[in-house]
């Protein structure tokens, strides 16, 4: 059974403050945590084996190795060692806000005077990107309580999260809705650009740990309780983002129902129906980002699967693949998240369930990526543009989406002339890579290669690999073409034409930027 939920309302808002200000004095920030804990550990409890973080933890009392061992590894501790770390919220204040509780499990400590020992009901730490910094609670982890999840079990900062934060366009816009918002890390992600956040979950006691997270956080946001796009029903937006309940479940008797990963319906049908239904919630020139699982069945490709479920779908779409796995990986995968040993009875059952969920609908292959879909802000042709890419990419991708949104808007608004007839010039992390043959006096291989981004690498031909090096600005894309063509001895409309679709994304993709002449 899950424990409470922290709370605030005006009863306790004092201690909110209090408990504010010893995090702030700590300092309980990501930077002194690492510090505490060194980089091998640090490293380690990022792979959740706790064991080394323990070991650090065990002979050290400072204030933030105290809120570590306490709300990351859930230590029981001593009235006295919380009071030191927290001397302005204290032991009643702790409690008061739901963030402690008496630990009845345990053989009373004695020794200090004091018979209670005292354990966390919930996880509490530091997180922050380049410009902001927060304090954010969610239910303790595995590691922390030793205990498999609870079906309404709040998720804290989690891989899937900073994914989407990392790859959301920051630009400032009015309104924004965070949906299934979970504790609210994308809502605190928000707070730096937008004016009014809209969080909505349909689980209740992830709307507590949200309102909780705000307040802490003193950040203004309309929390709504309600399933996907109802609580929202008739509202628009600048910027949606989402990491939805998108993982593909069986739908049998016996399997957890995770209300963090699971949404409850049969196959891909969440992220599907979330495709096909936003875009109703989108103002002129608003984004939609989100996560998603699709199936990919009896041949299908990714393209396939997302050609159909854009038929009639009237936004802009830029689909990344990030990540396939076949149906054993997949139940691997979250089998192993369920909690259930390898191996155990649990763990088997689970796993068929999956294999024989999958082999009933004929799916090979299940896709991970993030999906960027956007409704034009003037009438113009919609573009799609589905990339299969799996490698490494920038560390924060939102001005790579925020500039490929912008440039594939361009193109589909003025058309291929107008694309050749403007002026080029190569990106400053673009690389070309030859390989030639031994005793070869030409190579057989051109690669144009992206340092940021995407990380791209694309092959071209001479023609293109010739564009690029004249690519300074100084002429049109067309007048460079037929330049080339007269050197290469190729017709100039087979140059122009057939260099075309790689010039056009080459230009979708950051390779090369528009010089106003």
């Amino acid at each position: 059974m899950s424990s409470p939920a922290p709370h605030v309302d005006d009863s306790t808002r004092d201690q909110l403050a209090a408990l504010r200000a010893d995090l702030a004095a700590a300092p309980y920030t990501v930077e002194a945590v690492a510090d505490v804990l060194g980089p091998s550990a640090s490293a380690a409890l990022h792979r959740e084996q706790p064991t080394a973080a323990r070991r650090i933890l065990a002979d050290d009392d400072s204030p933030v190795a105290t809120m570590v061992a306490l709300f990351t590894l859930g230590g029981r501790m001593s009235p006295a060692r919380i009071e030191a770390a927290f001397p302005a919220a204290g032991v009643d204040g702790l409690t008061a806000l739901g963030l402690l509780a008496d630990d009845d499990t345990l053989e009373q400590m004695r020794g200090d005077g004091d018979d209670r020992i005292l354990v966390a009901t919930c996880d509490l730490r530091p997180y922050g990107d380049e410009t902001s910094s927060w304090w954010l609670a969610s239910d303790l982890s595995e590691i922390a309580t030793g205990q498999v999840l609870e079906p309404d079990h709040v998720l804290g900062i989690g891989g899937a999260s900073t994914t989407l934060a990392r790859w959301t366009p920051r630009r400032t816009v009015r309104s924004a809705l965070d949906l299934g918002t979970g504790c609210g890390v994308q809502a605190a992600h928000l707070a730096g650009h937008v004016e009014h956040i809209v969080a909505s979950d349909l689980a209740t006691r992830a709307l507590a740990f949200v309102c909780f997270n705000a307040a802490l956080n003193d950040l203004d946001v309309e929390v709504l309780a309600g399933s996907m796009l109802e609580p929202v029903a008739g509202r628009r937006f600048d910027l949606i983002v989402s990491n939805p309940p998108f993982v593909i479940t069986p739908r049998r008797p016996g399997m957890p129902e995770y209300e963090y990963r699971d949404g409850g319906a049969v196959g891909d049908a969440v992220v599907r129906n979330l495709v096909r239904d936003v875009g109703a919630h989108l103002e002129p020139g608003g984004v939609a980002q989100f996560l998603g699982n699709w199936e990919m069945r009896d041949g299908e490709t990714f393209e396939d699967v997302w050609e159909r479920w854009l038929d009639g779908v009237d936004l802009d779409a830029l689909v990344v693949q990030r990540e396939v796995q076949d149906p054993c990986e997949y139940a691997e995968l979250w089998a192993r998240d369920g909690g259930a040993p390898v191996g155990s009875p649990e763990y088997d059952a689970m796993y068929s369930a999956w294999l024989d969920d999958f082999a009933a609908r004929g799916v090979e292959r299940i896709g991970f990526g993030i999906i960027t879909l956007q409704r034009p802000a003037e009438p113009r042709p919609r573009f799609t543009d589905l990339l299969d890419e799996r490698g490494s990419v920038a560390t924060a991708m939102g001005p790579t989406i925020d500039a490929g949104l912008a440039a594939r808007a361009w193109m589909a608004r003025v058309g291929d002339d107008a694309v050749l007839d403007s002026f080029w010039q190569a990106a400053p992390d673009v690389t070309e890579e030859r390989h030639t043959k031994p005793g070869a006096s030409d190579p057989s291989v051109i690669m144009i290669r992206q340092g940021g981004g995407f990380g791209m690498s694309i092959q071209a031909d001479t023609v293109l690999a010739a564009f690029l090096s004249v690519c300074d600005g100084s002429m049109t894309a067309r007048t460079a073409l037929e330049a080339i063509a007269t050197l290469v001895d190729v017709p100039a409309d087979d140059a122009v034409r057939g260099t075309l679709p790689l010039l056009k994304r080459l230009v979708a993709n950051g390779f090369l930027t528009r010089v106003e002449r």
